[in-house]
């Protein structure tokens, strides 16, 4: 079977798509749109996790949420205290999974975010 080799993109709507993918650059260093085809935002490899959530979970924020992006960190605390310092709210999760660590805060249109530290990520 042939299958996908990742995500080449996300797409979705905003009130300010100019503001919020400035913030987006500003604040978690996501590269702006490409203005043409030979630039765009490289990522680093690694794992990711596609999956549907039920309609009535609450994992996602509001009831309305339909997405939530989710970005791999290198270094949790550093980026929780560059946000913090920005003047951004930022949730850290207490707890410690066998796959890392997650935090949560949202855009300004607020949309959810979860940054990831994913196990063994500070190693490359």
């Amino acid at each position: 079977m042939e299958k996908v080799l990742g995500i080449g993109g996300f797409f979705f709507r905003a009130k300010e798509p100019g503001a919020l993918a400035r913030w987006y650059a500003d604040h978690l260093g996501v590269a702006l749109p490409p203005e043409s085809y030979d630039r765009s935002w490289e990522q680093q490899q690694g794992a990711t996790v596609f999956a549907p959530f039920a309609a009535t979970s609450d994992y996602l924020g509001r009831v309305d949420q339909q997405w939530m992006i989710n970005f791999r960190v290198r270094d949790l605390q550093a980026m929780v205290a560059q946000l913090t310092a920005a003047g951004l709210e930022v949730e850290v999760g207490p707890e410690h999974y066998p796959n890392g660590r997650f935090a949560r805060l949202a855009d300004p249109e607020g949309n959810p975010i979860q940054l990831w530290h994913a196990e063994g990520a500070d190693r490359d």
